[in-house]
């Protein structure tokens, strides 16, 4: 079992692999159509973008989190009109 300290670190990794894998996916889709070398060339996009996108995510969470919390109301706030 990992233990829960990196739970933000495995949490990118999944998020990035699986949305990376979607959004080459769909590219791949786009640009080639269903042809015969579809799912090399998709596993191709794929194994370069994880990467770039497990990094992004990891760089990027710290400001997203920072931006939620300014467009949300702390718990038991009352909202202003």
């Amino acid at each position: 079992m990992i233990p829960a300290r990196y739970a933000p670190i495995l949490f990118g990794f999944l998020l990035s692999g699986l949305m990376s894998f979607i959004v080459t996916g769909v590219a791949t889709l786009r640009a080639l159509g269903l042809s015969p070398d579809l799912m090399s060339k998709w596993l191709s996009a794929w194994s370069f973008g994880w990467p770039v996108a497990f990094v992004v995510v990891l760089g990027v969470a710290p400001m997203v989190r920072w931006m939620v919390a300014k467009l949300t109301a702390a718990p038991g706030a009352v909202a202003r009109d």
